[in-house]
């Protein structure tokens, strides 16, 4: 079975207009990873509708459907981008039975063929398993350039869970890039809740020299303190890569994912945090991850993941 499956054109549809206005009149799909060479800006996206990494971690099963919803409302979204951005949809890297790690290897393989050839990378979930795979690729890119790497993650959880039997999940993507680049490792994660996390975690994070903010201090009247945390953090970097997991924002905005909670963040410190990164101009790849529709409110989640995108890369590409 081949991992890779082709963009579907008939998700990238939208309002009738007589000018190019929205998104879905500017990306283009491209079958068979034939890389674009052309010069200018280039956007790859690349899907990972899958959710074994969230079975083996105990969610609920559901995020298998999340990266062609947030096309959907990525299609209908007006278009800010400069006219040079290309946006090139690569379609998905899918998982055959409950062979995880197949569909790692060749995620990691990809986001290393985008990044050589000077795409900017904004993969779409799935499970938060898909930040090993994905973090992986950044790291082999990077390492040969001599180059740190600062991961960023707004989460409700570290992510520093071990291995279940030898395999990895969608709890455990940054523990397993820590043992995997231990010399390489940069983490921050803003948003931990301490009732999501043991204090075992806490213990691990201290251990592999994470940063992170809890839930208490990720607040808007907390945001200078948070601005000069990050501000830190990316001055001890030379690229970024953001992950984005959907459960950290409170349920009230996100109800679609895996494990909701009433105590997460609300987009507006998100977006602060977003422009943030955006303005050090290190950051070098993207993804969005756990959305659930199964589990959504008038897919109020996928138009968060679908905002979110779009305001980042509007305020890096414009």
């Amino acid at each position: 079975m081949s991992l890779h499956q082709n963009p579907n054109q008939e998700i990238w549809t939208g309002r009738k207009t007589s000018e190019p206005e929205y998104w879905y009149q500017f990306v283009q799909c491209i079958s068979d990873f034939n890389f674009s060479s052309e010069t200018g800006r280039k956007i790859g996206i690349l899907g990972y509708p899958g959710e074994e990494g969230v079975k083996r971690n105990q969610g609920r099963p559901g995020a298998k459907e999340g990266p062609d919803l947030i096309r959907k409302f990525l299609a209908g979204t007006a278009f800010h981008l400069n006219d040079n951005s290309q946006i090139l949809d690569y379609g998905d890297i899918v998982t055959s039975g409950n062979d995880l790690e197949s569909t790692q290897q060749k995620i990691s393989e990809t986001v290393l063929d985008l990044l050589r050839n000077k795409h900017f990378p904004v993969l779409l979930g799935g499970g938060h398993d898909l930040a090993y795979a994905h973090g992986k690729g950044i790291l082999q890119h990077l390492h040969p350039k001599g180059e740190k790497l600062g991961i960023i993650n707004l989460d409700a959880h570290f992510d520093l869970r071990p291995l279940v039997n030898g395999k990895g999940h969608s709890g455990s993507p940054f523990y397993q890039l820590y043992e995997e680049f231990p010399d390489q490792f940069r983490y921050l994660a803003l948003g931990i809740q301490r009732a999501a996390n043991p204090q075992s975690l806490f213990n691990t994070a201290k251990n592999v020299n994470a940063n992170y903010l809890v839930m208490e201090q990720f607040r808007l009247q907390n945001w200078e303190y948070i601005e000069e945390q990050i501000i830190w953090f990316l001055d001890s970097v030379n690229k970024v890569y953001l992950t984005i997991d959907l459960d950290g924002f409170a349920s009230a905005f996100a109800p679609g994912v895996s494990a909701p909670s009433p105590m997460g963040f609300n987009p507006q410190i998100a977006f602060k945090v977003f422009e943030l990164i955006a303005k050090s101009k290190k950051m070098i790849s993207l993804d969005v991850v756990e959305l659930n529709p199964r589990f959504d409110q008038d897919n109020a989640t996928a138009r968060l993941a679908a905002r979110c995108i779009e305001y980042l890369l509007r305020k890096i590409f414009s």
